[in-house]
């Protein structure tokens, strides 16, 4: 595959993150979720204030065929700072998917439970 299709197929993955946060949180405004430009450093969905409340994750997208999990990871906790890390996953025809830290995902459905009590 050529650099620059690698690029637009991770690109629409972006896209397509950024549309489902904004679609899941109707609150927020367009501008409060951004798709970063390729080749940019640092987490690929850049998130306004309003939007990381709702969405703690330092997003990092991946649209491989052969995706070094462990990589990826790296990548994201390296560019989390104090948000959560969290690996956006998918290869043609295929669903999307997600990794974290378990430890993670237990804290936030602790914290959800606790705020429902």
């Amino acid at each position: 595959m050529k650099t620059r299709s690698a690029k637009n197929k991770g690109k629409r993955l972006q896209n397509d993150v950024r549309d489902l946060i904004l679609e899941t949180f109707t609150e927020l405004e367009p501008d409060d979720v951004r798709s970063t430009t390729m080749g940019d450093s640092g987490e690929d969905i850049l998130l306004s204030p309003a939007a990381r409340k709702l969405f703690p994750f330092a997003t990092e997208c991946k649209n491989q065929e052969r995706l070094n999990i462990w990589e990826s990871l790296e990548q994201a906790e390296s560019n989390a700072g104090q948000h959560i890390p969290l690996v956006v996953f998918k290869r043609n025809r295929s669903k999307t998917y997600i990794s974290m830290e378990i430890n993670d995902l237990m804290r936030l459905l602790s914290e959800k439970q606790q705020s429902s009590n």
